[in-house]
């Protein structure tokens, strides 16, 4: 069972059973019991002890008093349909009768109410048995005094005798010592306005006990009930939540140790159960994919640097070596300007292969922020309108309706985007051509669009062009100007806006290419 099982069972598990163990240490319902069957004593003693006033009082004495034969007998009938122990004091406070003396030939034997057959069940027995132990450790003490019978029975043995023969009716709680707790009852016997005796009822919680066991039973088969859909809920929440998760961390750790290509492990897929783990999911197998791309992406970067780098080094060794070996100042001549060119396009190279290789941390590390996108583009063009020279072609910028147009990014960036498209537009524009920056807003995008009117680009070639190092030159340029990273480090820069980029021809009649960007708004 794995840790957050457990806390998943604990936590669901502590409120029934805070709840049950509450209800057995909140005793008021026993208390109230004991409560009315001490008062229906109290009520059931004075209808005794006025049917003995008026009836067992000696009319032969000169003071009235209790006739003990007489008391005995009435006693004896008036009790017989109670479960309650009467016992019955002269006003000297000397005991002359007790319902559970049968008195014949005179002599006294004790009565004593037997328990009910036990027809519970093993299980139910059980339950009884935890309920006693449960009980035993949550009832309310009351800290009552304990109760002792004694052979020779007084009234100043009870303190509500005692004040039942002073006149004032009383009640008192004892312990019996196994859980159980007496009631007793005194009310005085009062004959001609005198009090002649005094009557004391005695009764234990048993039925009190049984009735509050039967009650708290019931609840706890109930709770017995709740506990096991509540486990059984809770183990099923437990795997839904623990075993998906498991696999999860699983296969992150299965990527974490692989030695090589990661491509082949796979996350588990849990898109379909449209929860947070079905979320989680997604994102780790959005995220892994994502790390197999970069992975991939470095190896090919690695390959093609190292593939880009070695060409100027191979023609500048070359050089080198047929310089050594020539005397020819011509020739000398034409070498140093071929080791020369070599050596600024391995500067150029290692320039924008530095700037690409920061891009990705760069990107990942600044928050993006509103940008106006043709505010950014105006801003651009003034810098190429201020250096312009007399065959550079002609920049103009068309907004097709007022602004802003806010879309997140960085000024830096977008500015070197907006600047990538230019240069290559400017590279295959005639001299007196006109590159036309357009910016425009659409329902969700901004979009701009950088158009030329150059050869345009081959139908092949319109995704290629964006792959790093690929160049498509003019024959007119020279070789080695540009290192083909300029439309890559595009695409990698609006991509991490959420935007889009792609090439496309003209379509009014004209020769030239379009770039076209979208970003959201």
């Amino acid at each position: 069972m794995s840790p957050l099982t457990r806390r998943i069972l604990l936590i669901n598990l502590a409120a029934p059973i805070s709840l049950v163990l509450a209800f057995f240490y909140v005793d008021q319902f026993r208390l109230s019991l004991i409560d009315s069957r001490l008062t229906a004593l109290r009520y059931e003693a004075g209808l005794i002890a006025g049917a003995l006033g008026e009836s067992a009082i000696n009319p032969e004495e000169f003071s009235p008093a209790l006739d003990p034969e007489l008391a005995r007998q009435l006693l004896r009938r008036l009790s017989a349909q109670s479960n309650a122990r009467a016992r019955l004091f002269d006003s000297e406070g000397e005991m002359i009768a007790d319902s559970r003396l049968l008195l014949a030939a005179g002599r006294g034997v004790v009565t004593r109410q037997l328990p009910p057959p036990n027809i519970d069940t093993p299980w139910e027995r059980a339950l009884i048995g935890i309920y006693d132990r449960v009980n035993a450790l949550f009832m309310t003490t009351l800290h009552l005094p304990r109760y002792v019978e004694l052979p020779f029975t007084h009234a100043n043995d009870y303190s509500e005798a005692r004040s039942a023969l002073a006149g004032d009716p009383a009640g008192q709680l004892r312990d019996l010592g196994d859980g159980r707790i007496m009631l007793s009852a005194a009310v005085p016997v009062q004959g001609l306005r005198k009090v002649v005796g005094a009557l004391m009822m005695n009764v234990d919680s048993a039925e009190i006990d049984a009735r509050v066991r039967e009650e708290r039973l019931g609840v706890l088969k109930i709770f017995a009930a709740v506990l096991g859909f509540t486990v059984l809920a809770s183990l099923y929440l437990a795997g839904a939540i623990v075993r998906p998760i498991h696999r999860l961390a699983e296969a992150a750790e299965r990527i974490r140790a692989a030695k090589g290509r990661i491509a082949h492990l796979s996350i588990p897929d849990f898109s379909e159960r449209r929860d947070e783990i079905g979320d989680l999911s997604s994102v780790l197998r959005a995220m892994t994919a994502a790390l197999s791309q970069r992975l991939d992406a470095i190896e090919r970067f690695a390959a093609d640097v190292s593939h880009e780098i070695k060409n100027p080094l191979t023609s500048l060794r070359s050089a080198m070596e047929t310089f050594q070996r020539t005397e020819k100042p011509e020739l000398r001549e034409r070498l140093l300007q071929v080791m020369q060119d070599d050596v600024r396009r391995m500067d150029r190279l290692i320039t924008d292969i530095s700037g690409a290789s920061r891009l990705d941390a760069e990107l990942a590390r600044i928050e993006a922020a509103p940008i106006d996108i043709a505010q950014m583009l105006r801003s651009v063009i003034e810098t190429y309108t201020d250096r312009a020279k007399g065959d550079m072609p002609r920049i103009e910028l068309k907004v097709i309706e007022p602004g802003p147009y806010l879309a997140p990014g960085f000024e830096g960036r977008l500015g070197q985007v907006a600047r990538n498209l230019i240069d290559n537009a400017i590279s295959f524009s005639p001299p007196d051509g006109i590159i036309t920056v357009a910016v425009r807003r659409e329902p969700r995008h901004v979009m701009f669009s950088v158009t030329d009117q150059g050869p345009g680009i081959p139908e092949e070639n319109r995704e290629s062009i964006f792959e790093r190092f690929y160049s498509e030159r003019p024959s007119s340029e020279a070789f080695g100007l540009h290192s083909g990273l300029g439309l890559s480090i595009a695409r990698q820069i609006v991509q991490s806006l959420g935007g889009q980029i792609h090439a496309d021809n003209r379509d009014d009649g004209q020769s030239g290419a379009r770039f076209t960007v979208r970003l959201p708004l």
